[in-house]
């Protein structure tokens, strides 16, 4: 299910500066061969649909939420509505007692200009402090939200339940994920100031079936595997299948297309390429 995927292609350069700080990246459920796309904090509070191609199809400003850190994108259909969620969950300095949720529903005409309000936000809290947080996943059909933390090693997974009965969400920790590759002596002597951050996870996906977690970082995608019951524990008890990719400045965006055939990896800064797996049946 995992394994069978092909070499990276390219689709298209990321040119616009609408698009300078990708964090997040979610097919849409609405458009064919669209994108939604979020920036990383300092960008405003804004949503934009970019094509396969890299190419802006159109930017929606949000209103009722700020932009602390948002660092992740999910899609989902719920109750015959395809919603997009915004996680504002990044934290470098380890200092947030709070982190959001943002969930709109997918705007069904890709015009400039209009507005989006939430569709519903919480906040959540760790069990037991602060924590960075640059990947997240939605699990619909469970009705949960995957969360994998940064800089801890090994990465810890965590879930949130996706509509909170009460306002007091702690998150949940599953377990930890392994086989992570971390940087060597010779990375390290190489740059020692930003060579440890090379394999911190900064996205993360969930297939259309929900059987497959992906986990990128700046040297690969690293694929999880749920069990036929249901469960996390075969994969967060043995290696992953991964496959690298060629080199991008910051790799920190991960998504399946709308069926699970493909998977689009983005980068911040401009020109950057859009990278495209293909499955291969």
């Amino acid at each position: 299910l995992a394994a069978r995927w092909s070499e990276p292609e390219y689709v298209g350069t990321k040119t616009d500066p609408d698009l300078e700080e990708m964090s997040g990246l979610t097919p849409s459920l609405t458009h064919k061969d669209v994108l939604w796309v979020i920036n990383d904090s300092g960008n405003g509070e804004k949503l934009i649909a970019m094509r396969t191609d890299a190419s802006r199809a159109a930017t929606f400003e949000l209103k009722g939420v700020k932009n602390i850190d948002w660092e992740d994108l999910g899609s989902f259909s719920l109750d015959k509505k395809n919603y997009l969620l915004i996680a504002d969950t990044g934290d470098n300095g380890g200092i947030r007692k709070t982190l959001q949720i943002h969930v709109f529903e997918e705007p069904k005409e890709l015009k400039d200009g209009q507005t989006l309000e939430p569709a519903w936000s919480f906040d959540f809290k760790w069990p037991d402090g602060a924590r960075d947080c640059e990947a997240v996943a939605v699990d619909a059909t469970r009705g949960e939200i995957l969360l994998v933390t940064k800089k801890r090693v090994p990465p810890e997974l965590f879930r949130i339940p996706l509509q909170p009965a009460s306002k007091n969400v702690i998150a949940e920790k599953i377990g930890e994920l392994p086989g992570i590759e971390q940087p060597d002596k010779a990375e390290m002597e190489e740059n020692p100031v930003y060579g440890r951050y090379r394999s911190q996870v900064t996205g993360a996906d969930l297939s259309p079936n929900g059987r497959v977690l992906i986990v990128l970082n700046y040297h690969a995608i690293y694929f999880y595997v749920r069990d036929a019951a249901g469960t996390w524990d075969t994969a967060l008890s043995s290696k992953p299948y991964s496959i690298s990719f060629p080199w991008l400045p910051q790799a920190e965006a991960i998504t399946f297309n709308k069926d699970g055939t493909a998977i689009y990896v983005g980068s911040e800064q401009r020109p950057v390429p859009i990278l495209r797996y293909r499955a291969i049946r």
